[in-house]
């Protein structure tokens, strides 16, 4: 990928496409990284203010990192581009993080997108410390993220075993973790008022199908699309198909001229 990244105040983020256009907001996996959103950044970046934040998992102070922090992060990311109605996507932890941004910023929001989201239940690494310097158990764990294995290229399973081998990463990680589990939203996905789709692999094993059901049924404003034949990120292992329901759903947001 050819877009490079800013930086600017304690923000790194990417930014793409018309300033002027709707902003889309891509939030990543506690693995997550730009490459994931490859495929939805080029697709969207002719037509949207595609922005892509990097959630500060591994720079925030130890006893600061949460699940709250990375929200606050994304509140002030908003704030300082002085974004409005934003479409916000999010995939794993990166979802959990958009449900609970737009549980506090409800005016702030025009869509929400949800892909393998956490925040009901998931299944990864666990909150148990992660097997350091076992690279085959970091492999086999990484592979599980996907139906078709080959989408874990070593460069992929290469960047989640070093962060799992630095013993700084690997302690945020687990609290990023528990810190997650400890913020189910099952008692508060009924507040959820704006239109919301969502979009699962049939054989996600991290956050299983009957996990996207129970978001489609205690979101009142929802929609659910199967993707078959894929894991626990769609728009990685499927990104047309991703792109293609995205798409339609975006414009059937879009006021009839």
């Amino acid at each position: 990928m050819k877009n490079e990244l800013q930086e600017v105040n304690q923000f790194k983020y990417l930014q793409v496409g018309p300033e002027d256009g709707e902003p889309l907001m891509l939030l990543h996996g506690l693995f997550g990284a730009l490459s994931n959103f490859e495929g939805i950044i080029n697709h969207f970046q002719k037509d949207y203010n595609v922005l892509v934040p990097i959630l500060p998992i591994f720079d925030l102070p130890i006893r600061e990192v949460s699940v709250s922090a990375l929200v606050e992060h994304v509140v002030e990311f908003v704030e300082y581009l002085k974004l409005d109605k934003v479409h916000v996507l999010g995939n794993s932890l990166g979802g959990h993080i958009a449900l609970l941004y737009v549980l506090e910023n409800p005016k702030k929001i025009n869509s929400v997108i949800l892909t393998g989201s956490s925040g009901l239940f998931e299944s990864a690494f666990g909150t148990g410390f992660p097997q350091r310097g076992n690279y085959e158990f970091i492999k086999k764990k990484t592979e599980d993220t996907f139906y078709n294995k080959e989408v874990a290229t070593k460069e992929l399973v290469d960047e989640v075993f070093d962060i799992v081998s630095d013993r700084n990463k690997a302690i945020r990680v687990v609290k990023t973790a528990k810190s997650a589990v400890r913020h189910n939203l099952s008692d508060k996905l009924h507040q959820i008022s704006a239109p919301t789709l969502l979009i699962w692999g049939t054989d996600d094993i991290v956050t299983p199908p009957i996990v996207a059901e129970r978001f489609n049924e205690l979101i009142e404003h929802s929609e659910l699309h199967w993707v078959k034949e894929c894991g626990h990120a769609p728009m990685m292992e499927h990104p047309q198909t991703f792109n293609n329901i995205l798409s339609e759903f975006l414009k059937g947001l879009k006021p009839e001229s």
